[in-house]
């Protein structure tokens, strides 16, 4: 469902060029939950914008359902597949209300049955009516999230992408969330690529990684060696230890 081949994203020119993403490859099976995971600044966000549309890469091609793909979307593409942000205040307008974030992409989309979509896509996320005409400062970090991804429901995406849509919230929301993102996914039968630098978030939700370090990816393993702590990379192994050590934190 998601074919990445070689891709380079650049920003910059001459001596000044910056390579964020290098000669990355990976393949995503339709029905499938892959993740990236890597310390900040290591392109994975990045490269999740490239295959939302969000950012031209410099070399490399993306195709989506076996069709290659631009940063330039036709109206079905842009269908296709859609994104949840890391910030659920930020991503969503403050001066509309939910009722408005959520018929606008059926608008751009010339969708019918408005508000019978709408109702359905609240439904789903575990929200009522009353949100529905409320502003997002009137609505909790958790419930804000929770409309950001019926917004991207709405659309009746075949792939999700997910950018640490859960590092912004409490703890105690996160595991709501979470569960939440792979209810939809079985009931929908989507395929989904999560971007995050938790590793147990990772595990919990996606059946194979790939670690990212300054651009590349150093290592793909399935989820149970993750879990085994059989990473061959020393890089992988860090970011293992480190995972183990921040448990430990918090557990105490």
């Amino acid at each position: 469902m998601i074919e990445i081949a070689d891709v380079t994203i650049s920003f910059g020119s001459g001596a000044r060029r910056l390579d964020a993403v290098r000669g990355v490859s990976f393949e995503v099976a339709p029905g499938e939950a892959f993740g990236l995971v890597g310390e900040s600044g290591c392109g994975k966000s990045t490269l999740l914008r490239a295959i939302a549309g969000l950012q031209d890469v410099a070399a490399g091609t993306i195709a989506l359902a076996g069709q290659s793909v631009g940063a330039k979307r036709s109206r079905a593409d842009r269908r296709l597949v859609q994104m949840v942000f890391q910030d659920p205040y930020g991503s969503l307008n403050p001066t509309h209300i939910v009722d408005r974030i959520l018929s606008e992409p059926i608008a751009i989309q010339r969708l019918d049955n408005v508000d019978q979509r709408i109702e359905q896509a609240l439904g789903e996320v575990g929200m009522g009516s009353l949100h529905r005409f409320r502003y997002p400062h009137q609505i909790s970090g958790g419930q804000r999230q929770r409309i950001a991804i019926a917004r991207a429901l709405i659309m009746e995406p075949k792939i999700l992408l997910l950018d640490e849509p859960t590092s912004a919230l409490d703890l105690s929301v996160q595991a709501e969330i979470l569960n939440l993102l792979k209810r939809v996914a079985r009931n929908r039968s989507l395929t989904m690529l999560m971007v995050s630098h938790d590793l147990a978030v990772i595990a919990h939700m996606c059946s194979r990684i790939a670690v990212m370090k300054r651009g590349e990816i150093v290592e793909m393993l399935p989820v149970e060696r993750l879990r085994r702590g059989e990473a061959d990379h020393p890089y992988t192994r860090e970011l293992l230890a480190s995972s183990l050590e921040t448990t430990t934190a918090s557990a105490g």
